[in-house]
C-alpha cells in the first residue's frame, strides 16, 4: 500500500491583519482629540468673547451710574448752597422755620450719604433723586415762610430788595449767593442780667439796680460754605430809654459797615475760631459798665460780614 503524503494547507498571514485594525483605532483617536481640541478652543473663545461682552456692558452701566452720581452731585451742591443762604440770611425767630429748617438738614444728610458711596446702584441713585426733588420742594416752602415774614420785618425787607437787585445779572447773582451762603448764622441767643455777689459767685437778676455784668451767649450754627479760620462776629447791645447802642472803646466798642454802606457803632466784638460744616457751641460775650443800668427792654444784635445774623432781648425791671 502507498502511503500518500497528505499536506495540509496553511493558514492565511494573521501578522497584517492586527496592524491595519490598529491604525483605524489610531486615526479615530487623533480625529476625537482634534475634535476636542477644536471644541475646547471655540468654547473658550466663545467664552471670552461673552465676559469681555459682559464686562463692556457692565463698565457701561458703571460709567452711566458714575455720570448720573455726578450729576445729581452738582443738583444737590446748588440746592444745598440755595439752603444755606436762606438760611445764613434769616435771623428771624419762627417755630414753623425752625421745624423746616430741621427738616431740611436730615434731608440734606440722607442726600449726602447715598452720593457719596463709591458703588452707589440705580436704585439709590433713584432713591437721591427723589429726595432732591423733595428737597427742593421743602426749600420752596421755607423760601415762601421767610416772604412772608419779610413783609413783617424791615430789615429784612432791605435784604430782600439787595438780592433783587442782585438777581438782575446770572453772574452777580451766583456770587452774592456764595457770599450770603458763607455768612455765619447765630442761634440761641440769650441776653441775661448777672448780679455778681461779694463771695464772687455769679445770679441771674430782673432788676436793673442789681446788675453788674449784661452776658450775651449764643452760638454758632455749621456754614459748609465759609472756609476755616477766624470769623469776626460784632455785638450791638441796645439799651433803653433812647434805645442808644452802649459803647466804650475802652471796653472793645468801635465801628463797623454794614452789607448795605451803612456805618453803626458795635459794643462788643468775639473771633469765632470756625471749622467748616461744624457749629460753634455756647459763645459767651460780657459787658460791664461802671454807671447803673437804666429800666426797660435791652436788645441785641449780632453780626457777620455786615449782614445780621441773630437777635434777642431782655427786660430789666
Amino acid at each position: 500500500m502507498s502511503q500518500i503524503n497528505q499536506i495540509t494547507p496553511q493558514d492565511p498571514p494573521q501578522s497584517m491583519q492586527p496592524k491595519k485594525n490598529n491604525s483605524i483605532i489610531y486615526w479615530v483617536v487623533i480625529l476625537i482629540l482634534l475634535a476636542g481640541c477644536i471644541y475646547l478652543f471655540m468654547s473658550k473663545n466663545q467664552m471670552a468673547e461673552k465676559n469681555a461682552t459682559e464686562q463692556q456692558m457692565k463698565q457701561q452701566r458703571i460709567d452711566s451710574l458714575s455720570t448720573e452720581q455726578a450729576a445729581l452731585k452738582e443738583d444737590f451742591e446748588a440746592a444745598s448752597a440755595r439752603i444755606d443762604q436762606l438760611v445764613s440770611d434769616n435771623a428771624m425767630k419762627d417755630s414753623l422755620l425752625e421745624s423746616n429748617k430741621a427738616a431740611l438738614a436730615k434731608l440734606q444728610s440722607k442726600i449726602r450719604v447715598v452720593l457719596s458711596k463709591q458703588n452707589v446702584s440705580k436704585a439709590e441713585l433713584d432713591e437721591a433723586k427723589a429726595m432732591i426733588a423733595t428737597l427742593s420742594d421743602k426749600t420752596k416752602a421755607y423760601e415762601a415762610r421767610i416772604a412772608e415774614l419779610e413783609k413783617e420785618n424791615t430789615i429784612l425787607t432791605g435784604s430782600n430788595k439787595v438780592l433783587t437787585k442782585e438777581r438782575d445779572s446770572t453772574v452777580t447773582q451766583n456770587i452774592a449767593i456764595k457770599k450770603l451762603a458763607s455768612v455765619l448764622h447765630a442761634s440761641n441767643i440769650k441776653l441775661e442780667a448777672v448780679k455778681i455777689k461779694r463771695n464772687g459767685k455769679e445770679k441771674e437778676t430782673k432788676k436793673a439796680r442789681k446788675t453788674d455784668v449784661l452776658r450775651v451767649t449764643f452760638d454758632i450754627d455749621e456754614n459748609r460754605i465759609a472756609e476755616n479760620g477766624s470769623k469776626m462776629v460784632y455785638l450791638r447791645i441796645i439799651a433803653p430809654p433812647s434805645a442808644s447802642t452802649l459803647s466804650n472803646p475802652a471796653n472793645g466798642s468801635g465801628m463797623m459797615t454794614t452789607s448795605k454802606g451803612d456805618h453803626l457803632s458795635y459794643t462788643l466784638s468775639k473771633s469765632i475760631p470756625l471749622t467748616q460744616n461744624q457749629p460753634y457751641k455756647n459763645v459767651i460775650a460780657d459787658w460791664n459798665q461802671e454807671g447803673d443800668y437804666a429800666k426797660g427792654v435791652y436788645k441785641i444784635e449780632i453780626y457777620n460780614d455786615g449782614y445780621l445774623i441773630g437777635a434777642g432781648d431782655v427786660t430789666l425791671k
